[in-house]
C-alpha cells in the first residue's frame, strides 16, 4: 500500500489520506471544492463541481492515473436539485462514464454543495 499525497489538492482536514494506491488501483478520499492555492470555496454548484473534479484529477495524477482510468465514483450532493448542473460539469471530466453512485446527504464538510471520490487503475 502506498499513501498518495499532493499539494495540488487540498490537504486532509481529518485523520485520513488523500488517497491510497493498492495493487495497481488508486482509491481517493472524497474531494470537496476547496481551492488548494487559497483555501477558498467557489460559489454555486457548477463552480464547486469544477473544483472538486480538479482536486480529484490532481490526486489521480499524483498516483500515476487520470480521469480516463476511473472506473467507479461516488458523488455526494447537499441538494438533489443540483443534480443536472452537477452532471454537466462531471461529464466534462469523467469522459469514460465510470460506474457511479450519487446520493443526497444532509450536510458536507465546510457547508459545501458536493463531494466526489473515485477509484481508478494506476500504472
Amino acid at each position: 500500500m502506498k499513501v498518495i499525497n499532493t499539494t495540488a489538492a487540498p490537504g486532509a482536514i481529518g485523520p485520513y489520506s488523500q488517497a491510497y494506491k493498492v495493487n495497481g488501483v488508486v482509491y481517493t478520499s472524497g474531494q470537496i471544492p476547496v481551492n488548494p492555492e487559497n483555501g477558498q470555496v467557489p460559489e454555486g454548484i457548477q463552480g464547486q463541481a469544477e473544483q472538486s473534479c480538479k482536486n480529484v484529477g490532481a490526486i489521480l495524477e499524483a498516483a500515476g492515473s487520470g480521469f480516463e482510468k476511473v472506473f467507479k465514483t461516488t458523488c455526494f450532493l447537499a441538494d438533489m436539485g443540483d443534480f443536472a448542473e452537477f452532471n454537466q460539469v462531471y461529464a466534462k471530466y469523467f469522459v469514460s462514464k465510470p460506474a457511479r453512485s450519487c446520493v443526497a446527504v444532509k450536510t458536507l464538510p465546510k457547508g459545501v454543495l458536493c463531494e466526489i471520490e473515485a477509484i481508478a487503475v494506476a500504472e
